[in-house]
């Protein structure tokens, strides 16, 4: 097995162990079924392999493509391909695979060391029918990246994380079929490199740039509607924007729907709720905020709630957006302050026959607390007296309400200020 690994192996031998019929009999679960593919006459692997449609194939130390007959013989039905966590470092050997696979649609690279490697010219053909392409962790260079977005004209989903990308290399030509690039966890921070991606993918409807440490977002408003004039998503999680000028600038995409923006300098002051509201405030033509749909009724309070929250600022200090607001709702009264904590202590009359006394109840207390406190006032033991709560807003409308469980907190009485407490001696 060590000789194995290090040597590397087939893409041919891979298929022909985890496929054999001892290891994979039948097709397990939902899904298009299993495949069972003739190889050409005389191959040795005629109807001996059960193949599904999609075949995964990650971390298993191929290097190579092997006989292409027999890729071509296993793989004719194969429209996703995942390869990660192999010893892939010739994009010839990937090549060799895909050319053998006419209907191909998903190939996931992921974790292969590609760095530095690059296709001889012809060989990226083979690449042509693919729509979703995954070269995470592959260090895969920006010529290679647009060689190969080149050769595929149909390309809709690219993911090119973990690259340490710190800049992004402009193509000569433009890419209008890709629809979704996640460039993850790489190393962007200006502006001016994100700005390239718009140039290079004109049709995208969304950019994950999350866990980059882009900075800020320098674009006159007419340039950035004219940049990216088909985003409809964007998230921006750990950057480092820290101005809401940032947040503002966003408005002017045009088809802008939803945004993912947490973890950033700029809301770390604000309080979660804060942070929603003020969000939500900024960006009137976002419907779906962090993952949340936003309604009418939270717009409307984020709205109020962003004219009150600024009210108090220096006229110099205002955002425009408090103006567009205020031009809405009119100069609002602050919110009356109501305190919604439960009480802890009220004053209470107790009766005890013609013996009216104050008290001050803890209302943390229970009913054999009470109990406790009220023999220095009637002189009986716990056990020697019945206690009743009496509503006082009620008056004796109702009968007295006996407290009869010695467990039972005097809060859940919802006792009041001004209420009374009867205590009758038992009788014999």
């Amino acid at each position: 097995m060590e000789t194995e690994e290090t040597e590397g192996r087939t893409l041919v031998q891979v298929i022909s162990e985890k496929y054999s019929p001892e290891n994979f009999p039948y097709c397990r679960g939902p899904g298009a079924g299993v495949v069972i593919r003739s190889s050409p006459q005389g191959s040795p692997v005629k109807d001996r392999l059960n193949l599904p449609s999609i075949l995964v194939l990650d971390g298993c130390g191929i290097t190579e493509a092997g006989d292409e007959e027999e890729v071509a013989t296993f793989c004719a039905h194969v429209v996703e391909l995942d390869l990660s966590h192999n010893h892939f470092k010739d994009w010839g050997e990937i090549s060799k695979i895909l050319s053998n696979i006419p209907n191909l649609d998903f190939l996931n690279l992921s974790m292969n060391p590609l760095r530095g490697s690059s296709l001889e010219p012809g060989t990226a053909e083979a690449f042509s029918g693919l729509r979703r392409l995954v070269l995470n962790n592959t260090y895969v260079t920006w010529d290679m990246v647009h060689t190969l977005t080149r050769e595929t004209p149909e390309l809709e989903e690219l993911f090119l994380c973990l690259n340490e990308y710190e800049s992004v290399s402009v193509s000569s030509i433009s890419y209008p079929s890709l629809r979704l690039l996640h460039i993850t966890d790489n190393q962007l921070q200006e502006w001016v490199e994100v700005r390239k991606l718009g140039l290079i993918y004109p049709g995208l409807v969304s950019l994950i740039l999350a866990n980059n440490s882009l900075s800020s977002i320098h674009e006159p408003e007419d340039s950035l509607h004219r940049l990216f004039p088909n985003l409809r998503s964007i998230n921006l999680h750990n950057s480092g924007l820290s101005r809401w000028e940032d947040i503002e600038k966003l408005n002017f995409l045009p088809k802008l729907q939803e945004v993912r923006v947490m973890g950033i300098p700029l809301l770390q002051p604000y309080t979660d709720q804060e942070r929603r509201c003020l969000m939500v405030a900024q960006l009137p033509n976002v419907t779906v905020l962090n993952g949340s749909v936003v309604t009418d009724g939270e717009r409307e309070d984020a709205e109020r709630f962003f004219i009150r929250y600024h009210q108090d600022c220096p006229e110099d200090e205002l955002p425009q957006r408090y103006h567009t607001l205020v031009a809405r709702y009119g100069r609002l009264a602050p919110l009356a302050e109501v305190d919604l904590r439960p009480l802890c202590h009220v004053q209470v009359e107790v009766h005890f026959g013609d013996q009216t006394e104050p008290l001050a109840l803890r209302l943390d207390q229970t009913v054999g607390d009470l109990k406790k406190q009220l023999r220095a006032v009637v002189q009986l033991p716990p056990n020697k007296i019945r206690v009743y709560y009496i509503d006082r807003q009620l008056g004796y409308a109702l009968e007295p309400q006996e407290m009869k469980y010695g467990a039972r907190a005097l809060h859940s009485y919802s006792i009041r200020d001004g209420d009374e407490i009867l205590v009758v001696p038992k009788t014999q």
